[in-house]
This record gives C-alpha cells, structure tokens and sequence, in this order.
C-alpha cells in the first residue's frame, strides 16, 4: 500500500523547494514558484493519493522529494 502524506506534511516540502502561499479559497491552498502552480486541499491528515500524484505533476517534484 503506497503511503499517504498529510496536507501539512506536503506543504512543508513545496515550502522547501520555493514555493510561496500566495492564496486561500475555503479549504484550498494556492502554492506558485515562478510559473508553477500548485493546489494543496487543507487540511487533511492523509491525502488521497490521486490528489497526492497530481500535487507532485503541478509541481515538477518527484515521490522521492516527499519522504522523509
């Protein structure tokens, strides 16, 4: 079974790698790096791992960026 992430967890690595806030609609976090954009739904204590795999395609990281 792959391994579920938190919202807080996933923020903290996107933060890591430069990406800023820069937005807060209800319960959806806006994340930008240059022209990268990224959505992260908060909060949640395990992310679904859809959700999680497309965070990591917006992002441009790799699974391995996320582990601790």
């Amino acid at each position: 079974m792959p391994k579920r992430y938190s919202s807080a967890h996933i923020i903290q690595v996107l933060m890591r790698h430069g990406f800023v806030l820069v937005n807060q609609t209800g319960s959806h976090q806006k994340f930008r790096k240059d022209e990268q954009v990224v959505i992260v739904p908060v909060p949640k204590k395990e992310m679904p791992q859809g959700t999680f795999l497309s965070i990591v395609r917006q992002a441009k990281l790799s699974k391995q960026d996320f582990e601790c």
